[in-house]
């Protein structure tokens, strides 16, 4: 007789490697607000998928979870520990041009850097819950089961975590809304 698995019990699964292409976008906005500039983020990603295409990985729950504790647990033990590396200097031929568009209009890019950087700036506590559901978008549920706290938690430290945010940026009205 078959028995179904339980359907409290997640599912155990091999991490199918050509499906990490599909996560390459969301991982990277994640490790942006971690790392706060580019380079480091790029840098993080792609130490992330060296990792996980290394060795077959065993998944219990979404992709996306597991990989942003996979992205998390690799910024905690290598990246927060470097000094941050020197900007690179802009090369005057890039200057004129201005690539048209509103992903390229520097008032956007601008604010976009503004809230990576408080986000990145936050108790990582607070950071490793608005990352997990503001910038990847995870669930609740899913979000408090990847950083192992309780879904409350979750809620208070997003709310905490934006207000912050949103007093950095200089826009506190937004979370009383």
């Amino acid at each position: 007789m078959l028995t179904s698995p339980s359907p409290i019990a997640p599912a155990h699964r091999v991490l199918d490697p050509a499906s990490l292409g599909q996560h390459l976008d969301r991982l990277m906005r994640a490790a942006l607000a971690l790392c706060g500039s580019r380079a480091d983020a790029e840098d993080l990603v792609q130490e992330v998928c060296v990792r996980v295409l290394a060795k077959p990985r065993v998944v219990r729950g979404s992709d996306l979870g597991y990989l942003h504790g996979v992205l998390r647990n690799t910024f905690i033990t290598d990246y927060q520990t470097r000094v941050r590396r020197a900007t690179t200097p802009v090369e005057p031929a890039t200057l004129a041009h201005t690539p048209a568009g509103l992903r390229d209009d520097p008032e956007v890019r601008a604010v976009h850097g503004e809230v990576r950087d408080a986000i990145s700036a936050l108790p990582g506590h607070y950071r490793d819950a608005v990352v997990a559901v503001d910038v990847l978008g995870l669930p609740y549920a899913e979000a408090a089961k990847v950083l192992g706290v309780a879904h409350g938690t979750i809620m208070s430290r997003l709310y905490r975590g934006r207000a912050a945010v949103a007093e950095r940026v200089g826009e506190p009205e937004l979370v009383a809304a």
